[in-house]
């Protein structure tokens, strides 16, 4: 009930008038606020995976056989960085900001991952039963990652440490920590936050944060968080 409760919080009080000096205004959508700070927002507990070896990834759904990988695994794969702005439902964003892993299409090259035809969708599941879904098309972009590291650093565990997905064309949300399961489907159906009242697609640019244009943000709501 908790949860919900927030996730009704999250839908009141009128957006930020935002201050950002002209060439950088192309790059803030609307009703966002920018900032240096990286506010801290997940739902239960921070999960301790220690090093990492305990740790793996699941490949299941309309591929053909499923599949689990280690994070040594991953870090074998072809390495990207990718420089890019995020943008968070709670009315803040960040730019140029540096993650290092393995693109998601390079992921399933260099795995030999067989996606079938027909599907479409993925559900990214994730610790603490979490999942929130994607196009299947979104995650094949040059910039979505499955990152282990940011700023030259390993994620700390507070931003997602082992693995978290990277998808900076939509809002944050979508970007999940802690990423357990990667499921391939053909019908789309909701994640955790998109059965709560969130945008099922979430376009920041479009402003997509709620599948019910009536709905608010509060302004403030990042500010109270904590950050690093």
């Amino acid at each position: 009930m908790e949860k919900m409760d927030k996730a009704e919080r999250l839908k009141r009080a009128p957006a930020p008038k935002a201050r950002i000096s002209p060439e950088l205004a192309h790059r803030l959508p609307p009703g966002q606020t920018l900032t240096d700070r990286f506010p801290i927002l997940h739902e239960g507990d921070v999960p301790d995976y220690g090093d990492g070896s305990e740790w793996s990834l699941r490949v299941f759904g309309l591929v053909d056989g499923e599949r689990t990988f280690s994070l040594d695994d991953l870090k074998a794969m072809p390495r990207a960085t990718v420089v890019c702005d995020i943008h968070c439902v709670t009315r803040w964003s960040k730019f140029d900001t540096a993650w290092e892993g393995v693109r998601f299409r390079d992921f399933l090259a260099a795995a030999g991952i067989r996606v079938r035809p027909e599907a479409r969708h993925v559900m990214i599941h994730a610790d603490q039963d979490y999942e929130t879904n994607v196009p299947l098309e979104d995650l094949m972009r040059d910039d979505v990652l499955l990152a282990w590291g940011y700023d030259g650093k390993p994620l700390t565990p507070k931003h997602g440490w082992p693995l978290r997905l990277i998808v900076p064309h939509l809002y944050f949300w979508k970007s999940a920590k802690w990423v357990r399961g990667i499921e391939f489907m053909k019908e789309d159906r909701p994640g955790y936050w998109e059965q709560r009242g969130f945008h099922n697609y979430a376009d920041p640019f479009r402003e997509q944060r709620f599948s019910d244009e009536s709905f608010e943000m509060p302004e403030d709501e990042w500010m109270h968080k904590d950050y690093d």
